[in-house]
């Protein structure tokens, strides 16, 4: 793949054969055989290989459509993933106590931590089966299913160790205010001994939407959510549990959301289908979802780590900056989610119609999804700025806390479009099978960026503002950079 300037488009991926007729997919010596050995017969409708169907509408139809329905019940489904995050924050601020409200966005960047290493290996894991079903071999597709099943269950086993032993010792190093750290404490411990429903979750999720389906893991956050909302109510306002009784209704409702997907994926009828007795690790699905899923779970855990070196910057400004900052990043999550459907989606499409040989497919995708995303997300970026007041008063009304958030998110939500130009980009190199350089961009312009700064200006200029301008100026760096790969660097997708 050749990225390069265009007469008509500031940025243009030239696949490999787009515009042209694919060579024979047997002939002896063709690049597409080099990417894929099984044979393929296209046409407008379907796709036959290996004697598998394969009529995904990520590969047929019309790219606009297709994309955006693929993408609609993602984004919605990411609103309530979002009310999982806010839901807590919202009910304890106004049932409880501003106090209570900081202790819960203490934990915050943890908690995320945990969230974006997992999603990175199911992001690897959605990568190689749709590759696999785009290609329409059956029995490698379930081999990917299975594999990436084990491989959940094994890091589940890991986060929940980590998490429920070192809980109190990783709020400590944060510095995080002793007014707050015992209810931050109690918090984290009971989110991270059910934080395999998390896990679980999202890698069974990532092996339904790699297979086309976005719908039904849309059903089941919903459910999930209201099952998550009402549990707060009850546990808080009724039963007068404290954060305690928020951290328990999360973690009942991820795990009911959990085994509602589960249940789909025992049931299917195609190569997705799960059988427990064919969970064992196959070795090279095993290193293909590694490869690609392992320089995403990084990308995110050094980001996120970036992230608690910043909220222990945070915290030094006490609790009423922690519960301000805080309800601002939980905020900024609901005008997010745009930009994680269009990486979903855009990944998805790219895996599987690489997986066919569809190249000008995915180059049009590609462009298609950049423009639209980063043009949504921009103005959902306009109407935060303008009503963050309000947004931060559903949080609490506490005049200092609002005081803290409405500076932040007024000074971040005008540079929206940068974070989704970025994350756009880095979808789309990881569906082509090229994770490590988004890894590259992210962790050198966003976390050792950040952390250089907080360590040297942050020393003698300690200043709270320095915090909401950092986001922003890293997302401007990591934008350039994009920009220059998508303009001048040259990738051949891989198997």
């Amino acid at each position: 793949m050749v990225f390069h300037r265009s007469n008509y488009n500031l940025f243009r991926i030239k696949f490999p054969y787009a515009g042209k007729r694919k060579p024979d997919p047997l002939s002896e010596g063709s690049a597409y055989a080099q990417i894929s050995s099984q044979s393929c017969k296209c046409d407008t409708t379907m796709i036959m290989r290996n004697g598998m169907r394969t009529d995904s509408p990520l590969i047929t139809g019309s790219i606009p459509v297709v994309i955006t329905k693929f993408m609609v019940p993602i984004m919605i489904g990411q609103l309530f993933q979002q009310m999982y995050n806010a839901a807590d924050a919202l009910i304890v601020g106004n049932f409880l106590s501003a106090r209570s409200l900081a202790a819960v966005s203490s934990t915050s960047s943890l908690v995320y931590l945990i969230i974006g290493f997992c999603l990175g290996f199911s992001t690897g894991a959605g990568v190689i089966v749709a590759r696999r079903i785009g290609e329409g071999n059956e029995e490698a597709t379930s081999r990917a299913v299975h594999t990436a099943v084990v491989i959940g269950i094994a890091i589940s086993v890991l986060t929940t160790l980590f998490g429920t032993l070192f809980a109190d010792d990783l709020l400590a190093l944060m510095h995080t205010p002793a007014d707050i750290l015992g209810e931050a404490a109690s918090y984290l411990r009971i989110y991270f001994g059910g934080c395999a429903s998390v896990v679980l979750y999202n890698m069974f999720v990532g092996i339904v939407q790699a297979s086309g389906d976005s719908r039904h893991p849309l059903y089941y956050l919903l459910a999930g959510s209201v099952l998550n909302i009402i549990l707060d109510l009850l546990f808080i306002a009724v039963f007068h549990t404290g954060v305690e009784g928020a951290a328990i209704a999360t973690v009942i409702s991820q795990s009911a959301a959990a085994c509602l997907v589960l249940i789909q994926l025992i049931r299917a009828t195609d190569a997705t289908r799960l059988s427990f007795s064919k969970l064992r690790p196959d070795s090279e699905n095993l290193r293909l979802i590694l490869q690609n899923g392992f320089p995403a779970a990084v990308q995110d855990c050094v980001i996120d780590l970036s992230n608690i070196l910043i909220q222990s910057y945070i915290n030094s400004f006490g609790s009423a900056a922690v519960a301000g900052i805080g309800s601002s990043i939980r905020a900024e999550g609901f005008a997010f989610i745009f930009i994680t459907a269009f990486s979903i989606a855009i990944t998805t499409f790219i895996s599987q119609n690489i997986g066919a040989g569809e190249y000008e497919r995915a180059e049009k995708g590609m462009r298609f999804t950049l423009v639209t995303a980063v043009a949504a997300i921009e103005a959902v970026g306009i109407l935060m700025h303008f009503n963050a007041p309000r947004i931060i008063s559903a949080f609490s009304s506490a005049p200092e806390v609002l005081f803290y958030g409405t500076m932040r998110l007024r000074i971040c939500s005008l540079f929206y479009c940068l974070v989704g130009f970025s994350h756009i980009s880095s979808a789309v190199m990881r569906g082509m099978g090229k994770p490590n350089i988004p890894v590259l961009v992210m962790v050198t312009c966003w976390c050792l960026t950040r952390v250089i700064l907080l360590a040297t200006v942050g020393q003698f200029y300690h200043r709270i503002e320095l915090v909401c301008w950092i986001y922003p100026f890293t997302w401007f760096l990591s934008s350039a950079v994009y920009l220059f790969l998508l303009r001048k660097i040259k990738l051949v997708p891989s198997a």
